[in-house]
């Protein structure tokens, strides 16, 4: 599976975020290949974006969020979970990240099922923390290149119909809810098997 480029990555992150619907996200461990489609994202832009880490400046937790686009932002939260984001942005923002929010299951699901201790698909990778603990993602992986193949990384997969992309608030914010930059493959559109 071929990684996409950077230069990717180097755009709107709302445009990023709908565009990241259909590609594929890769964890490889050893030799094993896990991962899935993704079918559901959320944008965190800024200064303008008072529900994004970045909002009230730099800090060390959300650094990678000012550094270099294509790369992995993992956080801690809630005292127990992972998430992972991809930085993305324009060169007229500072910081910006795509929080990946859900997964349809695609390869390495023994390891996936075992780490979920689950064998029910659908409860898989149906959330942000369900992906970091399905994959195996920590605050090791913050950082990871996403543009090579390496343990952690983003790949080509399959086009989604513009009709078949719903936008929506973001979730778990009370703040800048207005903002429709929570993205996801209709429901139909993956019953179908993404024909």
């Amino acid at each position: 599976m071929k990684p996409i480029p950077r230069l990717f990555y180097q755009r709107d992150t709302v445009d990023v975020a709908r565009d990241l619907l259909g590609k594929t996200l890769v964890r490889k461990i050893g030799r094993n290949l896990m991962g899935g489609l993704i079918c559901e994202t959320e944008a965190y832009r800024h200064k303008k974006d008072p529900a994004s880490h970045a909002f009230r400046g730099q800090t060390e937790r959300n650094r990678p969020m000012f550094e270099e686009v294509g790369k992995a932002y993992v956080y801690f939260t809630y005292g127990m979970h992972y998430c992972v984001n991809a930085v993305a942005r324009d060169r007229a923002e500072e910081a910006g990240a795509v929080l990946i929010r859900s997964l349809v299951p695609r390869s390495g699901l023994e390891f996936m099922m075992r780490r979920r201790r689950t064998s029910v698909l659908s409860n898989l990778t149906s959330g942000p923390a369900k992906i970091t603990q399905a994959l195996e993602i920590t605050k090791k992986q913050c950082g990871e290149n996403l543009t090579k193949i390496s343990g952690l990384y983003i790949a080509e997969g399959i086009p989604i119909p513009e009709h078949m992309i719903e936008a929506r608030p973001r979730i778990g914010i009370s703040i800048a809810t207005e903002n429709l930059w929570n993205f996801r493959i209709k429901k139909e559109f993956l019953k179908g098997g993404g024909d």
